[in-house]
C-alpha cells in the first residue's frame, strides 16, 4: 500500500489558472503539451518547467495532468537525450497535494542530480487529480502509466530534449507501483517509446496482502484511510460497509490533508489515534468486496519478457512487508525476466528510494548504454 517521505508542497498555491483547463485545451492527442511555465533552483545547471498535458482518464476520456519536467544544460544528441520519468510516492488524494507544487520538489526526486550530471532528461508526472482536479486515483495502476508515459511523451518535445525515444522509469513506494504498471501498459500504449528498464524502490505488489498488512500499522491506518476515500469517490466502492460511522470525520480530514514533510507524517500519527480506538468494521479489508476485486485488478503482473527490473527493499519496512517484494521478485524471475533485487539492511519504507538512487541510477545508464542487464534470479 504505499508512501512516506514524499514532497514538500504550498496548498496556498493549490488549483491556480495553470492547473485548469478547459475542455477545448483538453482536447487532443494525449501526450501533447497543453502549457508550460518556467521553475527556479533546479540542480545541476537545467532548465525546469511546470507542465501542464493531456493524457487519457480511466474510462479513455480525455483529461489534462500536470507535473515538472528538468532539461540538462548543454546541446542535446543528435539522437535525442535519454529521459528517466519520476514516478513520486504519496502525497495525498486531493489537488493541493501535487508534487508540483512543493517547495523542494527536485530535492526530493531520488537521484536527479547524478542523472542531469549524466545528461538525462527527468519527468515527474504529479498523476490525475493530483494539481489538476479530483480526486487522485489512489493506487490505480493504469491512471499512473498513462500519466507516466504521456509525460514521457511531452518532454520529447521540451526546448533542447532533442526528442528522443528511450526512457527508464524509476519510482519509489506508490511510485514503484506506477513504474511497474508503466513496464506493463508502455508497448501497447506507447509503441513509440523505447521502455529500456523499470526501477522500484519499495514498490506496492500485492495489494491484497499489503492491506491486510498495512492495517496492523499506524502508518497504514493512515494510508487504509486515504485508499478507501479515493476508491469510494473512483469506483463509487461503499465507505460505510467497511468504516464505522464514528471514524468517517477522521478518514475525510486525513484524506484532505497533504503528507509534506516529517512534521506532517506526525501530524498525521496523532490524528490517526483515533482509527486506534475505531475504524473498520471488517476484519480484512481485502477479504470484502469490491475492495478485494479492485486490490487484485491493482496489483501488478509480471512484466513482458525483454523488459530488465530493478527492485529495491529496505529490511525494516513495515509499510511494504519485504516478504512482499521478495514474492514479486520470484514471480518476475519465473516469468523468465533479468531482475535485479537490491536488498538494503536496517533501512525503512521512507528512505528506501533515497538509499537505493546511486545503484539505481548505475543501473538505468548501463541499460541506456544497451549493456546486457544482470540477474539475480
Amino acid at each position: 500500500m504505499a508512501a512516506i517521505m514524499v514532497l514538500a508542497a504550498s496548498s496556498a498555491f493549490a488549483q491556480t489558472p495553470f492547473y485548469q483547463a478547459t475542455p477545448q485545451e483538453i482536447a487532443g492527442p494525449p501526450g501533447t503539451l497543453i502549457r508550460s511555465e518556467p521553475m527556479q533552483f533546479a540542480p545541476a545547471g537545467a532548465q525546469a518547467w511546470r507542465i501542464l498535458y493531456r493524457s487519457k482518464g480511466l474510462n479513455d476520456e480525455p483529461i489534462a495532468v500536470s507535473g515538472v519536467a528538468i532539461i540538462p544544460p548543454g546541446e542535446a544528441p543528435p539522437n535525442g537525450r535519454p529521459i528517466v520519468a519520476w514516478a513520486h510516492p504519496t502525497t495525498g488524494v486531493v489537488p493541493h497535494c501535487a508534487p508540483s507544487l512543493a517547495l523542494f520538489v527536485f530535492q526530493q526526486m531520488m537521484g536527479l542530480r547524478p542523472l542531469i550530471e549524466r545528461g538525462v532528461v527527468v519527468v515527474a508526472t504529479d498523476y490525475p487529480g493530483l494539481g489538476t482536479p479530483g480526486p487522485h486515483p489512489y493506487l490505480v495502476g493504469p491512471s499512473e502509466a498513462r500519466a507516466v508515459l504521456d509525460s514521457v511523451r511531452v518532454v520529447r518535445s521540451m526546448p533542447n530534449a532533442g526528442g528522443g525515444k528511450s526512457f527508464a522509469v524509476w519510482g519509489h513506494s506508490q511510485g514503484g507501483h506506477a513504474a511497474l504498471y508503466t513496464g506493463l501498459l508502455a508497448k501497447s500504449y506507447a509503441t513509440e517509446l523505447n521502455l529500456v528498464g523499470v526501477a522500484a524502490a519499495a514498490p506496492a505488489t500485492d495489494l491484497v496482502t499489503l492491506m491486510g498488512d498495512d492495517f496492523k500499522t499506524s502508518g497504514g491506518k493512515n494510508l487504509t484511510a486515504m485508499t478507501l476515500w479515493s476508491w469510494a469517490r473512483i469506483f463509487k466502492a461503499p465507505l460505510d460497509k467497511v468504516v464505522v460511522p464514528a471514524a468517517m470525520p477522521t478518514v475525510d480530514r486525513l484524506a484532505n490533508e497533504c503528507i509534506e514533510n516529517i512534521f506532517d507524517i506526525i501530524e498525521r500519527q496523532s490524528q490517526e489515534k483515533v482509527l486506534e480506538q475505531t475504524f473498520l468494521s471488517v476484519p480484512n479489508i481485502a477479504t470484502v468486496e469490491p475492495y478485494k476485486s479492485l486490490a487484485a485488478r491493482n496489483s501488478p503482473g509480471a512484466l513482458p519478457n525483454g523488459i530488465p527490473l530493478f527492485l529495491a527493499q529496505g529490511t525494516t519496512d513495515t509499510l511494504v512487508q519485504p516478504a512482499v517484494t521478495q514474492g514479486y521478485f520470484q514471480r518476475q524471475c519465473k516469468a523468465g525476466s533479468r531482475v535485479t533485487m537490491h536488498l538494503m539492511p536496517n533501512v525503512g519504507h521512507g528512505f528506501a528510494a533515497r538509499d537505493a538512487a546511486n545503484d539505481a541510477v548505475i543501473w538505468m545508464g548501463e541499460r541506456f548504454a544497451g549493456n546486457p542487464a544482470p540477474s539475480d534470479c
